[in-house]
C-alpha cells in the first residue's frame, strides 16, 4: 500500500509538473521558459522537477506525445475524409496554420522538429502513417526508406514552420508550396497532388486550428488530472 501511495504521488507531480510547463510553453514558448519557472508553477520546488523530469527536454518529449495523439484524432474527427491525400494535406496543413496563431506556439513547434528526442519521436510515430499514405507511389521502398524520407520532410515542415507569412509569402503561398515539396518527396504526380491541394486550401484551417489549440488547452486542465485520479485511484 506505501509503495502504491508514492508512485501515486509521482504521477501527480509528473502531471502538475505537465499542466504547468503547458501553460508556460503556451504564454511564453518554450527557450524562455526554465524549470525554475515550471516547478515555481506547480507549486513544487525545483528538486521535485527533477524528481519528475531529467530536463526541460524531457517534459517536452511527454507534451509533444500528448499533442502529437490528440491532435491528429481531433483533425481526423473535424475533417473526415476517406482520401489519405487529403487528410495528409490537411492535417500537416493544420501544423503550419498553429504556428501563424502565436509566437510561443511556433517556437514550442519548431523545437518539437529540432530536439533529440522530440525529432526523433515525430519521425518514428509519422513513419508508420507515410507508409499507409504513400506505399502506393513508392512500390520498392521498405520502412526504413519511409523513415528516412520522414526526416526530409519533417525538415521541410520546420523551415515553413519557423518563417511567419507576410504580405508576399501568405499562408495560402506558403501551404501551396510546402504541400507541394512533400508531395515530391513521395513521388506522387502533380496531376494528383495538384486538386488535393486545392482541397487543403477550401478548407477553413484556421478556424480549425484555433478549436485544436483551445481543447488542447481545456485537455491539459481536465486530462493531467484525471490521469492522476485514474493512476492513482
Amino acid at each position: 500500500m506505501a509503495g502504491h501511495g508514492l508512485q501515486a504521488r509521482g504521477i501527480a507531480r509528473r502531471n502538475r509538473m505537465l499542466k504547468a510547463a503547458t501553460f508556460l510553453f503556451l504564454e511564453q514558448g518554450y527557450d524562455k521558459t526554465t524549470t525554475t519557472q515550471i516547478a515555481k508553477a506547480a507549486g513544487m520546488s525545483q528538486a521535485s522537477f527533477f524528481a519528475a523530469f531529467e530536463s526541460k527536454e524531457a517534459i517536452l518529449l511527454e507534451l509533444t506525445k500528448i499533442m502529437f495523439s490528440s491532435q491528429f484524432v481531433a483533425a481526423a474527427a473535424m475533417m473526415p475524409t476517406d482520401d489519405p491525400l487529403l487528410l495528409y494535406a490537411l492535417e500537416t496543413g493544420l501544423q503550419l496554420h498553429i504556428t501563424e496563431l502565436s509566437e510561443p506556439l511556433r517556437e514550442l513547434y519548431v523545437a518539437t522538429y529540432s530536439l533529440p528526442s522530440t525529432s526523433e519521436y515525430v519521425y518514428q510515430n509519422t513513419t508508420e502513417k507515410l507508409i499507409k499514405i504513400f506505399a502506393p507511389y513508392l512500390p520498392e521502398a521498405q520502412e526504413k526508406d519511409f523513415y528516412e524520407l520522414e526526416i526530409a520532410s519533417a525538415s521541410i515542415t520546420r523551415g515553413f514552420m519557423a518563417r511567419p507569412c507576410d504580405l508576399y509569402f501568405t499562408m495560402e503561398r506558403k501551404l501551396r508550396r510546402y504541400l507541394s515539396c512533400c508531395f515530391r518527396i513521395y513521388k506522387v504526380p502533380q496531376e494528383v497532388y495538384a486538386p488535393v491541394i486545392e482541397a487543403a486550401l477550401r478548407r477553413d484551417l484556421k478556424s480549425d486550428a484555433e478549436k485544436i489549440i483551445a481543447a488542447t488547452v481545456q485537455r491539459a486542465e481536465l486530462g493531467f488530472e484525471q490521469m492522476t485520479t485514474t493512476e492513482g485511484g
